[in-house]
């Protein structure tokens, strides 16, 4: 053998590889303001580290159809994701960033079942947000983070997908009032799917929580790994929140049983999660 066919014995050995592997897909679902496009380098970081992987990124509220209402959102991203499972015998990855970890909680938990196997939120405001971020500014340019409930916890407010997770720690009564989506989703409130909800959630078979403290973005930057601010905005860690201690969506019976993950990563700005090659091998990989 030549060495010049050695590359393509070896090329094809790896594609071979992966046929045998049977490498689950990977779903990807986009954060607020961005869509497909900003995800193409860690579609192709997977496809270097596991060639041949289904890897989709759902074209689906796109840019500025992000800031529509979540609930609206879940309906369209099940749609699109359950073909997907329903096709994968062994499962999926679920990568999901930003504003898009909370869709993917939605969509597991509205699921009737789910073959997720590894659910990844990506620098996601999993307990909530509260900062002047640079997303808060483009969208209530005339609003401060003390003053925006007066939106948020309104019935037309929580028709804006940032309102559906603003959790404002001085207006705990009213956020617990109007919250149509993170209150319901944490526990924080019970309704008529709570068991349910939390059913689908254990079926996680691991869950891994991707944060960091330069992100600029996620605020606390800790809500990516369920921590959040106290009504003194000071950060409470994940498992001393009421919801954890409760076990109020399985989060606690996760973490018990080594399935829950964080991986906590500095320097990163928010919208570099996806594109930086050190996140991919030390949280993804």
């Amino acid at each position: 053998m030549t060495d010049g066919c050695r590359p393509c014995v070896l090329i094809w050995a790896v594609f071979l590889l992966s046929s045998v592997m049977g490498y689950r897909p990977v779903i990807i679902v986009h954060g607020i303001l961005d869509g497909p496009r900003q995800f193409e380098i860690l579609a192709k970081f997977i496809n270097q580290s596991h060639p041949g992987t289904d890897v989709t990124t759902l074209a689906l509220y796109d840019y500025t159809a992000s800031l529509k209402p979540l609930w609206q959102q879940v309906d369209g991203f099940r749609e699109a994701i359950r073909p997907i499972m329903e096709s994968a015998e062994d499962g999926v990855h679920l990568i999901c960033f930003s504003q898009g970890g909370l869709i993917c909680r939605g969509v597991l938990a509205t699921l009737p079942t789910h073959n997720v196997h590894s659910l990844i939120f990506l620098s996601s405001p999993l307990a909530g947000q509260y900062g002047d971020s640079c997303y808060l500014k483009k969208i209530f340019p005339k609003f401060i983070k003390s003053r925006l409930y007066h939106i948020c916890y309104t019935t037309w407010g929580q028709r804006i997908s940032i309102c559906n997770y603003w959790n404002d720690p001085h207006q705990r009564e009213r956020y617990l009032k109007s919250s149509i989506y993170l209150a319901p989703l944490n526990g924080e409130i019970v309704h008529a799917n709570s068991t349910a909800w939390r059913d689908s959630f254990l079926h996680i078979q691991t869950l891994v929580l991707i944060g960091g403290q330069d992100d600029g973005v996620i605020t606390p930057w800790e809500s990516s790994i369920f921590g959040f601010y106290d009504s003194n905005e000071t950060v409470v860690e994940m498992e001393k929140q009421d919801w954890y201690l409760r076990d109020a969506f399985g989060l606690k019976t996760l973490n018990s049983e080594g399935a829950v993950v964080k991986c906590v990563v500095p320097g990163v700005h928010h919208t570099s999660w996806h594109s930086n090659l050190t996140v991919y091998k030390n949280c993804f990989y």
